[in-house]
Parts: C-alpha cells; sequence; structure tokens
C-alpha cells in the first residue's frame, strides 16, 4: 500500500499541469458542494432562530374566508373563550393583537409606521424585554392608557439623535402618546415584519383610538391570537383545544369546515426546513455535477497513462506481478488524484465558507465536520468509480503484447 501510494504521488509530481488540470474538476466540485451544504444548513439555521425568537411554544389563530369567500374576522369573544382555563387548560399565555399601519409624528418628523396593540404578557410570550422604562399593567390596559413602547429602528427613524424617547410625547393618527420604553433589539428577520420597526401599544387602547372597527355584531376584530403552550409536548393538544373552543364560539355545525386557521411554530419550522433542505439538496446536485466532470477527466486521464506505461506493465507481469497487483495500483493512484483534488477542494471550501460567514455575519455559515467526511467519501468514491476501468484495463494486458508496445 505505502509503495502504490509512493508511486502514485511520484506520478502525480511528474506531470504536475496534466495531474493538476485533472484534479481542477474534483477541486471545484467539492469546493461548491461544501459551501453550499454549508450555506444550506446556514440557512436552516438563521430561519429556526428567527422564529424561536419570537417566543417558544407559539400557536398562532388567523382569520380565513368562508366557502362564500367572506372573511370571519377575529374578535374578543373568541380571545375571551381562549383566556379561559376551562377553555384551554393547557395554554400558559393567550394575547389577542390588532395591529394597524399609520402616521407616527415627532415635531416636525413624520413616518409610517406599525403599531401593534397587546396586552400585559406582550413581554413575556414574545421573549422581549425593555432597556428602559416599565410595561404596562392590567390597569393600565383596562384604562386605556396612551404610553407607547418603541423598538429601536422606529426610534432612530423618528427621533434625532440628540432626543432620548423615553418620556417624549407623540401623535399616533391624531391621538398623543408618551412613549414609556424601549424595546430590546431583535434584528430583523427578513421573513415577514422587522420586530425592531415596531410600536406597541395597550390593546384596549388601539382599538378605540385608532383602529375602532368592529364585526356585524358590535364585538371588537383582531388581527390574531398567540397562545403560549406550557411545553413543547403540549403545543399539538392546546392547537386541538383552540380548535374546538373556537368553533363551539362561532357555532360552526360539525359538518362544515374552520372558518379559521391556527398555524404552530413547529409547522411553520417543518415547511420551512422542507423548503431549505430541498433547496440545499438541488444546489447540491448543481455543484455535484462538476465532480462527475471531473471523474470523467480522471477516467481519460487514467486510460492514457495505461498506454503511456504499458511496457511498464508488460515488465511488472513478467517478473510476477498478479492481475490483482496492477489492478490495485493504478486504482490507488486514481484515488490518490482524487483524494488530493478533494483535499484542496476542502481547503478552498474553508476558506470560502470563512469569507461568506465575514460577508453575512447573521448567517452563522461554518464547514461541518460531516460535510468534511462527505467530501471525502465522495473524493474516494469518485477515484474508485471511474479508476476501476483504466485499471482493470491495465490488469488485463497480455505480458507478451505489452513488452512489445512500442
Amino acid at each position: 500500500m505505502i509503495e502504490n501510494i509512493r508511486v502514485a504521488l511520484l506520478g502525480i509530481r511528474s506531470n504536475k499541469l496534466r495531474s493538476a488540470l485533472t484534479m481542477l474538476g474534483i477541486t471545484i466540485g467539492v469546493a461548491a458542494v461544501i459551501v453550499l451544504v454549508s450555506l444550506g444548513q446556514a440557512v436552516d439555521n438563521f430561519v429556526r432562530e428567527q422564529f424561536l425568537g419570537i417566543g417558544t411554544n407559539l400557536l398562532i389563530v388567523f382569520p380565513q374566508a368562508d366557502d362564500e369567500g367572506v372573511l370571519q374576522r377575529l374578535t374578543s369573544a373568541e380571545a375571551d373563550a381562549l383566556a379561559d382555563s376551562f377553555h384551554v387548560p393547557d395554554a400558559l399565555y393567550v394575547m389577542p393583537q390588532r395591529q394597524v399601519t399609520t402616521n407616527i409624528k415627532y415635531g416636525d418628523r413624520e413616518i409610517n409606521g406599525r403599531i401593534l396593540g397587546v396586552t400585559e404578557v406582550y413581554l413575556q410570550i414574545r421573549n422581549r424585554f425593555l432597556v428602559d422604562g416599565q410595561f404596562f399593567t392590567r390597569e393600565d390596559l383596562e384604562g386605556q392608557a396612551r404610553v407607547a413602547y418603541i423598538g429601536q429602528e422606529m426610534a432612530r427613524r423618528l427621533f434625532p439623535d440628540s432626543v432620548y424617547p423615553v418620556g417624549q410625547s407623540i401623535r399616533i393618527g391624531n391621538v398623543a402618546f408618551r412613549i414609556a420604553g424601549i424595546l430590546n433589539e431583535v434584528g430583523g428577520a427578513g421573513f415577514g415584519p422587522n420586530d425592531d420597526d415596531v410600536l406597541v401599544a395597550p390593546l384596549t387602547t388601539v382599538q378605540t383610538r385608532l383602529a375602532p372597527d368592529r364585526d356585524q355584531v358590535g364585538r371588537r376584530v383582531l388581527t390574531n391570537i398567540l397562545v403560549q403552550a406550557r411545553d413543547a409536548e403540549g403545543v399539538q393538544i392546546v392547537a386541538g383545544q383552540i380548535r374546538e373552543t373556537i368553533r363551539e364560539v362561532r357555532e360552526i355545525n360539525f359538518r362544515d369546515e374552520d372558518n379559521f386557521q391556527i398555524f404552530s411554530q413547529t409547522d411553520l419550522l417543518d415547511s420551512l426546513g422542507n423548503i431549505t433542505g430541498l433547496l440545499t439538496v438541488f444546489l447540491a446536485v448543481i455543484a455535484g455535477i462538476s465532480l462527475i466532470v471531473g471523474g470523467i477527466g480522471i477516467m481519460n486521464i487514467m486510460l492514457v497513462t495505461v498506454t503511456e506505461r504499458t511496457r511498464e506493465i508488460g515488465l511488472r507481469k513478467a517478473v510476477g506481478a498478479q492481475k490483482q497487483d496492477i489492478l490495485f495500483q493504478f486504482l490507488v493512484e486514481a484515488i490518490s488524484i482524487s483524494g488530493v483534488g478533494g483535499a484542496l477542494g476542502i481547503l478552498i471550501a474553508t476558506l470560502g465558507t470563512a469569507l461568506l460567514g465575514f460577508a453575512l455575519p447573521d448567517l452563522e455559515a461554518s464547514v461541518q465536520l460531516s460535510s468534511i467526511v462527505l467530501a471525502t467519501a465522495i473524493s474516494v468514491a469518485i477515484g474508485v468509480f471511474f479508476g476501476i476501468y483504466p485499471a482493470n484495463r491495465a490488469a488485463s494486458l497480455n505480458p507478451i503484447d505489452a513488452l512489445r508496445y512500442e
């Protein structure tokens, strides 16, 4: 084995340019596969972190159109029923939300911003905290307090650098509010609204002063309802309890379909994971085409090598080399070429992934050990697969004919 590897490496060194061009396809293919797989894993992790950052064990109830195409909006009736522990005993928190987009003014500055009406459990259910100020209480919610809590991106847009937001008076639409706190920075998810570019206020205040619309029977409407299960194992149980409760409140016949939607983080993450997984596989397959091209290059150069060394093969057989010895020798040479090319590909991929991580720090891209093992296995497999035919051809040469070959 050692002697065969030594001879193979000598063969690579004696034909440096030819060997380098032969290895180039393997090097590019291995590097591309590793970089794309690492990028796919980084995107998948990024998506999961962003969704888990909005809270854990969450379920979100959305309105949905009925069979006639009429949107059945959520109301306070559904929210009150879900907040009743008799109906949904496994829920930790229930938070109705009302979202509006309107103008926000401070002095001469005016921006268009997203306003989110929430309850006093907003910080707990969304895993957030205030960097300054104190969040409103149940009494403030019931009293329709005109206090607001601003995200840091919106604060940068609305206030000059010399003005600290807390304590400042602003106007949302035509209603005066006081900034009572600043939310922590969570970063733009890139999937959905930026939670740093938001203004949070008590739900009752938003419903009465900014979005006073009601349904046909006079109930306050909601954008959605967030429900947090006590643990990950109880998410599906809570989903069932939510479904039964809303169907009961809306008096939906058992034969009829739901006119609302329930999404859980698990469902969303599984769906997005499937999408990113398929995308990663698709990109890796495209990159893998260059590996096939590189393997064909190895087969081609090994056939040329067999032709060039026909007399050497005949001489080896004449002094006692068996068929398996010749087969093993040329197979090792093919594996050595693909192995060296794969090693260079791993090195280039490591550097490329590091540069990618530097350029896109939010993705935290890195080469996984599994990717290196996979690339090494692929390199060896290509050497075996595309080297077996030339090696077998060399081993099958008649020694007398080989010695006479010019």
